[in-house]
């Protein structure tokens, strides 16, 4: 049986983007560089029940305003980043937790004993924060809490401030897909490549006796 001849140029078939794929993050709407990386600040890792991050970062806001320690604890985070889920078809934006069972929280220094000022402050903050509902502990090593590096919280920022949403797609490569939209509606063919980047996946479908790769949006194709 003669193989078939697999054609070198790439067929292209764009798709127009759904309105409002893209989600800004509230969280950081308004919080500067200048506040986020403040050098008489530090960030914290506390742990909480899985899947109850946004409950506990409410209640802890509200502990801070019930227990006047707003010159005591900033800003709390819940780390995301915004996800487009493909499935059926459809795109929809989601968010996707990156540390699941942590959040961050921005306070003064909670191992400071430089004087009895500077402790009995130390100490409410750690009282409200841990005392808060939902929370576990803190990241650290034994009682005391660890406050995050830099890079790592620039790194976490970076991330969070990202305008380009990652793309979570079902299908990998070698797996056989159907083009489900345009020209190439109900063909069968095989996952060559994926471009996360672009929001694109190339697909080799046969017709005309030859193997042709075809660009397709996500949106396009869906696991068989």
């Amino acid at each position: 049986m003669a193989r078939r001849k697999r054609t070198e140029e790439t067929v292209s078939v764009e798709r127009p983007q759904t309105e409002g794929e893209a989600r800004a993050h509230k969280q950081l709407e308004g919080l500067t560089d200048e506040e986020i990386f403040h050098p008489q600040r530090k960030w914290y890792i506390v742990h909480t029940y899985s899947g109850y991050e946004d409950k506990v970062r409410t209640n802890l806001i509200n502990r801070i305003h019930s227990l006047d320690a707003g010159d005591l604890i900033f800003h709390v985070l819940v780390p995301e980043v915004d996800e487009i889920e493909i499935r059926e078809g459809q795109r929809r934006t989601v968010q996707r937790k990156l540390f699941p069972g942590y959040i961050l929280v921005q306070a003064i220094d909670l191992n400071n004993t430089a004087n009895p000022e500077d402790k009995e402050r130390a100490e409410k903050a750690w009282f409200v924060i841990r005392n808060t509902p939902g929370v576990t502990g803190f990241v650290g090593s034994g009682t005391q809490p660890v406050p995050l590096d830099e890079k790592e919280l620039r790194n976490i920022i970076r991330q969070m401030r990202s305008e380009e949403p990652r793309v979570k797609v079902s299908f990998q490569v070698g797996q056989s897909v159907r083009i489900i939209d345009g020209p190439f509606q109900d063909f069968i063919g095989t996952v060559e490549e994926i471009n996360l980047e672009k929001g694109k996946v190339r697909v080799l479908v046969s017709f005309f006796g030859r193997d042709t790769p075809v660009e397709l949006d996500f949106m396009q194709v869906e696991r068989l």
